[in-house]
């Protein structure tokens, strides 16, 4: 009997889908900046309109981890914990006969940590090793931190083994991850592996406000060329992307000792492999910070899928989203979609790249309003529910904040939006345009206005009024 295939997500953090060159978008394609990525593409499939489900990062992570959307499971902001009768995709693979093993960020352990004085379904994971069933199944090996961004830098930092025992390191952070990742790799087998590595590269450093890149990262990246969504705007893009882009260039590097470390074990060939992120980043030009938000810039993420399964030198134009990469996951094991899961598998646009899976992707919007979206190939249209200045003074003082937990804001939902944002993408791919008030669009505006509802009835139970604009 033929073994099953392995499985190696890799999974970046706020990383622009410009940044990969293959893309062939300035940004990346200047600077040739992932050929070892790029190569994954050019040996498999590169899915050109993925779109995030949730800009935010631990909403993103549960929806892959369990396939539902974030307000399904209360994962709808970040310090929210995957639920412990939640069953994900480690649980699956390992009924399935793998090994499954996780390195890197997890954000998914820690549950209302910010609350003082505690409530009693406060856990704090944030510096701490997250116990086994809290893991979300992944039982063989584990080597991470619930939070990376608060046990490391750039430079130097640590995580925690599966005994719970901290693992230090003091070189470049991604470099570290992907050591303990091939640590797994070399370890002997008698099964398949599900092997899920998560990098916090190229989030920002959130204590000391700035992106940290690799030495040299400024040099090597001044002269970068603006993107089309950035041009004379404002935001940090100036000062902070040199560094962003040399965050990026080390994630393909260690791809490439990833995918050197599975050809020298004869592992390549028999192992699908996955690169994708959480969602992009628009460098405070959007909002305050740099994601949770409808646009592209936000929610438009890198996607190439290699191995068995997925078509060599395939491109896919059809629009994907983050919800479909459980499903894919499991099919690549052979594993039955579960009937509660709403994404599907991706192989089946792989295999027929000009039949769409979705005529849109649903997006859900939290922690900077509570919002609903959807994206389609010719349009963005977003609504956010009504929120009054104190709420967003609140917010402006950072995410979390004490009083936070009894704001609107920290809602899953709202029973009632107001239309915010309407973008013809293909007049305006780079969003510089809101046409929201625009009667022009008044009929396009109610298509889409429509199909939001039904998506939110659909997929949250409930039933929206979403008043003409």
């Amino acid at each position: 009997m033929a073994k099953k295939p392995n499985v190696v997500f890799l999974f970046s953090d706020q990383q622009r889908w410009d940044t990969v060159s293959c893309y062939g978008e300035p940004l990346g394609a200047h600077f040739q900046l992932t050929p070892n990525i790029d190569q994954l593409a050019q040996e498999g499939t590169r899915f050109n309109n993925a779109i995030t489900c949730q800009p935010v990062c631990g909403p993103a992570r549960a929806c892959i981890q369990t396939g539902k959307y974030p307000t399904a499971i209360r994962c709808h902001t970040n310090d929210r914990m995957l639920p412990l009768t939640e069953k994900g995709i480690a649980h699956y693979f390992n009924e399935a006969g793998y090994e499954t093993a996780y390195v890197g960020k997890w954000h998914l352990a820690s549950n209302h940590s910010f609350v003082h004085p505690p409530k009693p379904d406060t856990f704090n994971f944030k510096t701490t090793a997250v116990p086994p069933e809290f893991r979300g199944g992944y039982k063989d090996y584990w080597m991470a931190a619930d939070v990376l961004e608060f046990t490391s830098h750039g430079y130097g930092g640590y995580v925690f083994d599966g005994d719970m025992n901290k693992r230090e390191f003091t070189k470049y952070r991604a470099d570290a991850i992907t050591d303990f990742a091939l640590e797994y790799l070399a370890r002997p087998k008698d099964k398949p592996f599900f092997l899920f590595v998560s990098y916090i590269e190229p989030h920002h450093q959130n204590d000391r406000n700035c992106f940290e890149g690799p030495k040299g990262s400024k040099e090597m990246f001044r002269d970068f060329p603006v993107p089309g969504d950035l041009a004379g705007t404002g935001g940090d893009w100036r000062e902070q992307m040199p560094d962003y882009l040399g965050c990026c260039k080390s994630l393909d590097d260690n791809v490439g000792r990833i995918v050197q470390a599975l050809k020298e074990s004869g592992e390549y060939e028999n192992t699908v492999i996955f690169y994708t992120s959480d969602h992009g980043s628009h460098f405070k030009t959007r909002n305050s910070e740099y994601k949770r938000s409808c646009h592209d810039n936000s929610v438009k993420v890198p996607l190439i899928a290699r191995g068995p399964g997925f078509q060599r030198g395939c491109v896919v134009d059809n629009l994907t989203s983050l919800i479909d990469i459980a499903p894919t996951l499991l099919a690549c094991a052979g594993i039955e979609k579960p009937v509660y899961m709403p994404g599907t598998p991706l192989q089946q646009l792989s295999m027929n790249p000009d039949v769409p899976i979705h005529d849109e992707v649903f997006i859900q919007i939290s922690e900077s309003c509570i919002g609903r979206a959807l994206r389609t190939l010719d349009y963005t249209y977003c609504v956010e529910a009504p929120i009054t200045n104190d709420d967003m003074d609140e917010y402006k003082k950072g995410m979390p904040y004490d009083g936070w937990e009894d704001s609107p804001l920290s809602q899953p939902a709202s029973d009632l939006y107001v239309e915010k944002y309407l973008y013809d993408l293909k007049k305006d791919p780079y969003q510089r345009f809101n046409l929201v008030k625009d009667p022009q669009y008044a009929e396009i505006r109610s298509m889409l206005r429509e199909k939001l509802k039904q998506c939110i009835l659909k997929e949250e139970g409930l039933t929206a009024i979403i008043p003409e604009g």
